[in-house]
């Protein structure tokens, strides 16, 4: 099994357990913690002054973050979370009585939740496009562009899916969409994909919290220029009047900005790591480390198209008949007995561990687990 020079030097992380789940919450580097402590600390020391500050430092912030998503930065605002992001975009567009929000069954739970509640709120309807796990990127335009008409207000649409760790084509569905608002939850995106934003969408959103490494509630907002003067923070405060886009989503009461001014530093992290070239690497070792384990558990890989580039699922032997506290009940079991943070996803009345793979891992994490796992099924 490759193996690669692991970093975990780098973080924190507890060396007892198996850290297999980056894709959920990340994992935050020490140099990065480093400076928020420095920060909240300053916060502390001087409130007042802290806060006269922030606004010149979030501007800094924004344009190195924007940078790395190679995003116009007079589109890029910043947000808690993707969630956050997609909710906002849904408060910009017009959704109207009758009228339809499109997303597949790959959608994120709180997408879809935020959906619900806006089609509830205008009386339009919720239409879910069923797109098999293992479709290519002709199907997936086809099944969506299939549901698409004129009483659409919007796709909303993952570009990495949390559930199933696939990439959908979403140059291609804009195209196919044809003026339809585009909604793009990147969550996964940022450091996954170079240039996620750049596929021509009305609203794009991910977390650097993931695959960056920066620290949580730490993600940004890409808007589309049509769109800048309308798309309001999801907080009424201070800046509701600013004419800039950015700026208007910068400073929404008492927070705390420290995660956000502190975010860039991870990408430095990720510079050093040679990132481009580490990523790669880690999608040669995620590949082979789920093909271990699906031998031990005697199961096998989903045919999935286009995978994320650090991320594979790995089917259970059992069906989607549990419920979610049986599911959550499971994971807290394998971090108990077995020192292992897994998570689980399900989609078609499958059972999935979906693995991560970041620069702290080792080929031995997967193989440990491979030995591990069938002990508890």
């Amino acid at each position: 099994m490759t193996d690669l020079r692991p970093r975990p030097d780098l973080w924190s992380l507890d060396p007892d357990v198996l850290h297999l789940n980056h894709g959920s919450f990340g994992a935050v580097p020490r140099r990065t913690q480093e400076l928020l402590a420095t920060l909240r600390a300053e916060t502390e020391a001087n409130p007042m002054r802290w806060f006269r500050s922030v606004a010149e430092r979030l501007a800094v912030s924004r344009l190195e973050l924007a940078r790395f998503l190679r995003t116009d930065p007079a589109g890029f605002a910043l947000v808690p979370n993707a969630s956050a992001g997609v909710t906002a975009a849904l408060a910009t567009i017009p959704i109207r009585p009758g009228s339809r929000i499109v997303l597949t069954n790959h959608t994120y739970g709180a997408v879809l939740f935020a959906a619900e509640r806006f089609a509830r709120a205008f009386q339009a309807e919720v239409v879910v496009v069923d797109v098999p796990l293992e479709a290519d990127d002709d199907a997936v335009v086809a099944a969506i562009g299939a549901e698409l008409d004129e009483r659409t207000a919007a796709l909303v649409v993952d570009q990495i899916s949390s559930a199933t760790a696939m990439v959908f084509p979403i140059r291609r569905l804009v195209e196919v969409c044809d003026g339809i608002p585009v909604i793009v939850d990147g969550a996964h995106a940022p450091a996954l994909l170079d240039a996620p934003a750049q596929d021509g969408a009305d609203f794009w959103t991910g977390n650097f919290h993931k695959w960056p490494a920066a620290p949580r509630a730490t993600a940004g907002l890409v808007v589309a220029e049509k769109w800048r003067s309308t798309t309001l923070p999801l907080i009424v405060s201070w800046s509701e009047n600013d004419e800039r886009l950015p700026e208007r989503f910068d400073m929404v009461g008492t927070a705390d900005y420290a995660p956000w001014i502190a975010a860039p530093e991870s990408l430095r992290v990720l510079d050093e790591l040679d990132w481009p070239v580490r990523r790669a690497q880690l999608s040669t070792l995620i590949d082979e480390a789920a093909q271990v384990v699906a031998k031990a558990l005697g199961t096998d890989l989903p045919d999935v198209v286009h995978p994320a580039a650090t991320m594979r699922l790995v089917e259970l032997p059992f069906a989607d008949d549990r419920s979610p506290s049986a599911g959550e009940a499971f994971k807290a079991r394998v971090s108990r007995e077995l020192k292992a943070e897994i998570t689980l996803t399900a989609f078609d009345q499958r059972v999935f561990v979906r693995l991560s793979a970041h620069a702290y891992n080792s080929a031995r994490d997967y193989e440990l687990l491979a030995e591990r796992l069938p002990t508890l099924l």
